[in-house]
């Protein structure tokens, strides 16, 4: 009899035992491949890889095809030295067909410039998808651990049923023989009933984190499955190490920094409208002309044109100055935007850190403290069953072992959380797969 209970104390319930076990790097691989905002994040950073060109930046020269075909049908009347010539439906044409080159050769450094702000763009959109990324992971870490916990929770609630239907069965069987009155049967069934319920509830919260996983991987949300049953925590932290790998991988604090080169290089472009524009052209030119009535009624023409253009700003109405103006607070506020980030990282981090070790310290107080409950409840069933023990104390000690159990899968899912955040504001948090 020893052992059946023992055996129910320990009971491992396990919903679905034929589902396939979804393991966390599978779930992180499956999200980096379909979640929405991570391929949104891909196509953005495609998007400003392609734009980070050099004919995009005003480097390249622009070369044009150009064909002109005019065609026209007059009443012609011409009068030279007293001689009237006419011709009614006349026919002409002019035909132009040339290859025209034009290229930007000089503008003050400003092609320059503007090719470097590309190269910050492609790195700022670099930057954003690992942000994505990171955040998506750490949703999915959460997520898939919230999975772990709430079936630890359900194993637990099942341990109390199982536990409650033992003692309905010894409760009723005393009452058969006299031993026991209705009222302790009925008490019985009132808590076996209230742990039911409890499991309806927990079954109900599971499926809901199991569908909210799978839309996290973009998948069907009615696919059904089963995760790990453990939480392992990191067992040794450095903060310091932390900070420092935050300051040079923390995605959105790498954003920010590339916005301030980006305001920087900005300025730059301004300040070559100060500086002459120089163009140089060429191109090859035939030109055809027919005529039904004059003196040339066909020509034709042929041949290379070269020139260049320089233009120099002397006046704008100072609007140069202005946007230097504005560039220069611009930037200003970019190097306030990164300082108060940077502040805010840290400060997450040191927050993150106290919780987990707080989180992580309950953890092995709430493990010890099932060990000490389990046995107590081992102790109170011996009793129980020899009829030295009350069902009230019985239930008692029932109950703190199924709370310690909880508290002891709470503290690990909470350590667990704060573990992901610091790893996640530093830029460490692993993932299998970038693409």
């Amino acid at each position: 009899m020893r052992t059946i209970y023992l055996f129910l104390l320990f009971f491992i319930f396990q919903p679905g035992i034929a589902q396939p076990i979804l393991r966390l790097e599978e779930a992180l691989d499956i999200a980096l491949q379909n979640n929405f905002d991570i391929v949104l994040a891909k196509n953005n950073a495609s998007i400003a890889s392609t734009r980070n060109d050099a004919g995009n930046a005003g480097m390249l020269p622009n070369i044009m095809l150009n064909v002109n075909d005019i065609n026209s049908i007059t009443n012609t009347n011409q009068i030279q030295g007293g001689t009237e010539r006419t011709l009614n439906n006349a026919k002409n044409l002019v035909l132009n067909f040339g290859v025209a080159l034009d290229w930007t050769v000089f503008d003050g450094l400003r092609m320059f410039a503007r090719k470097e702000q590309l190269k910050k763009l492609e790195a700022q959109g670099k930057a954003a998808l690992q942000s994505a990324i990171l955040t998506r992971v750490g949703d999915i870490y959460v997520a898939y651990y919230d999975l772990v916990q709430r079936q630890q929770q359900i194993k637990a609630v099942d341990t109390a049923i199982a536990l409650s239907k033992a003692r309905y069965t010894v409760a009723e069987n005393r009452y058969k023989i006299g031993k026991a009155s209705k009222l302790e049967v009925l008490n019985a069934q009132v808590d076996l009933n209230t742990d039911e319920s409890l499991q309806v509830r927990q079954k109900e919260q599971y499926k809901a984190a199991k569908i909210n996983l799978n839309v996290l991987m973009a998948r069907a949300p009615e696919l059904d499955f089963q995760v790990e049953e453990s939480v392992i925590l990191e067992e040794n932290i450095d903060l310091a190490a932390h900070i420092s790998l935050a300051k040079s991988q923390n995605p959105q604090l790498i954003a920010l920094m590339l916005a301030k080169n980006s305001a920087e290089l900005q300025l730059k472009q301004i300040r070559a409208g100060r500086y002459p524009t120089i163009r140089v052209n060429t191109g090859y030119n035939i030109q055809r002309t027919e005529a039904s009535l004059g003196f040339i009624t066909q020509s034709q023409s042929q041949g290379f044109t070269y020139g260049f253009s320089a233009s120099m700003p002397i006046f704008q109405g100072n609007q140069i100055s202005r946007d230097e103006r504005i560039a220069k607070l611009e930037i200003e506020n970019a190097k306030l935007t990164v300082a108060q980030q940077e502040l805010l990282i840290v400060g997450q981090l040191q927050s993150a850190y106290e919780s987990y070790l707080a989180q992580k310290s309950l953890a092995t107080i709430e493990a010890n403290n099932v060990t000490l409950a389990a046995q107590n409840l081992d102790i109170t069933l011996a009793k129980f069953k020899i009829g030295t023990l009350t069902p009230i104390e019985y239930r008692t000690a029932q109950q703190q072992y199924i709370e310690a159990k909880i508290r002891h899968s709470n503290a690990l899912f909470q350590a667990k959380i704060f573990e992901t955040t610091l790893k996640e504001l530093s830029g460490t948090l692993r993932f299998w797969k970038f693409y």
